[in-house]
């Protein structure tokens, strides 16, 4: 089996380096834990970013090459705010949300996911209050020692400022910690067109098109696009462009695949201006030209767990085939012990789809970017997961 792979992450800035050793660490784990054998080696040239792998599992030997296909020089531009630009975001972010009634809608569909979305704006203003109280507390220091006068309530003034913004800079300064400002910028930036696409990350979608087109025509067995929390809509998106194009597989070329995981998908197409995504979703999920599995877990707070993207998005098409939804049950696929370890660190929990389980179920990331068979074959008799939802719950659902 020789598979060409390409990987969408999420709303990330980091450098792609960091989903390399993920996947290597993550893959001796799992191959240990399952007992195959998997070698994680540097790609050889090319002018993109991305790994080799070659497997052995159940005798049958198997190589892949694993491609991230970038936006992150995006994320971080979109991250380069002022602290007081941040909370102008929230504003927006809130009125967006608010304003379309989406945010309603979508808290009636999952609450986990509404409640991640509701931390950095509740965090935000809880660190306002806190530098307000200080800016007020620095202010009548300053007022008591200095005698009475209109330069004295200035100088107050100016003190009571000058730490309410000190306060905000120190918070600014450990949102690696608390994900506050990180957050904020990517609800902001689903937000800041009301669900369409940047016209920045409509561009990429075209490279990202153009490489997935490239390898339909390479010598392998299978192309599959993996697509990650924000990741997953945009795959979404690019594999409904190269379809539409007639750009999709060939007779005698390799099958194509779509692998999301841990989606927001109703983040985006519930608000008023994603009639792309909505068309998106429904032009895919009616198409025999490819294999669409998604993956999600209700242990994932950040995920809208089982939720039909497309259905509940309200705009299936009555010949709808896809995505097989299926769950990867962390509750039954990681021990007891490792699960009591992960339950609340629901950052990390969002990534455990690319990592090992020590209690492995049929959901194995290796064995689907890595392993003999395509996903296609691996889950031809799988059912979907049996309380997957499907009800209707945007207020939009209007198409292009």
């Amino acid at each position: 089996m020789r598979r060409r792979v390409f990987y969408i992450p999420g709303y990330d800035p980091f450098h792609p380096r960091r989903y390399r050793e993920l996947y290597r660490t993550e893959a001796l784990a799992q191959a240990a834990i399952s007992g195959y054998a998997i070698t994680v080696s540097a790609r050889q040239g090319g002018d993109a970013f991305g790994w080799r792998v070659t497997t052995e599992m159940e005798g049958v030997a198997s190589e892949a090459e694993i491609e991230v296909l970038l936006w992150s020089d995006i994320v971080r531009a979109s991250m380069r705010q002022g602290v007081f630009d941040t909370y102008r975001q929230l504003w927006r972010t809130v009125r967006t949300y608010v304003g379309s009634g989406a945010i309603f809608r979508l808290a009636g569909l999952r609450k986990g996911p509404t409640i991640a979305a509701l931390y950095p704006i509740l965090m935000l203003l809880l660190q306002l209050v806190v530098a307000i109280g200080a800016g007020v507390v620095a202010g009548r220091l300053l007022s008591v020692a200095l005698p009475e006068g209109g330069l004295s309530v200035l100088l107050a003034l100016a003190a009571g400022i000058g730490a309410v913004a000190l306060v905000l800079w120190q918070f600014r300064r450990i949102d690696g910690r608390l994900y506050a400002h990180y957050l904020m910028h990517d609800y902001a930036f689903t937000a800041v067109e009301g669900g369409a696409y940047p016209q920045l990350l409509e561009d990429r979608l075209r490279d990202f098109a153009a490489r997935v087109s490239e390898a339909l025509r390479g010598p392998h067995d299978e192309v599959v696009v993996v697509g990650h929390s924000s990741g997953a809509h945009l795959a979404v998106s690019l594999l409904s462009d190269l379809l539409r194009a007639g750009q999709g597989p060939r007779d005698g070329g390799p099958v194509l695949s779509l692998l999301t995981l841990g989606h927001v998908v109703p983040m985006v197409s519930f608000l008023p201006r994603a009639q792309r995504l909505r068309g998106d979703l429904a032009h895919l999920s009616a198409s025999d030209a490819l294999t669409w599995v998604d993956v999600t877990a209700p242990g994932d707070g950040c995920t809208y767990a089982l939720c039909d993207p497309v259905k509940v998005t309200g705009v299936a098409p009555p010949d709808q085939r896809w995505p097989l939804i299926l769950s990867a049950a962390f509750t039954q696929t990681l021990s007891p012990a490792r699960w009591r370890k992960l339950r609340w660190r629901f950052f990390r929990l969002h990534f455990q789809y690319l990592c090992a389980f020590d209690r492995p179920g049929d959901y194995d990331y290796f064995r689907i970017t890595a392993g003999p068979l395509t996903l296609a074959d691996r889950y031809r008799d799988r059912a979907p997961s049996k309380t997957v939802i499907t009800r209707t719950a945007s207020g939009y659902r209007d198409l292009p």
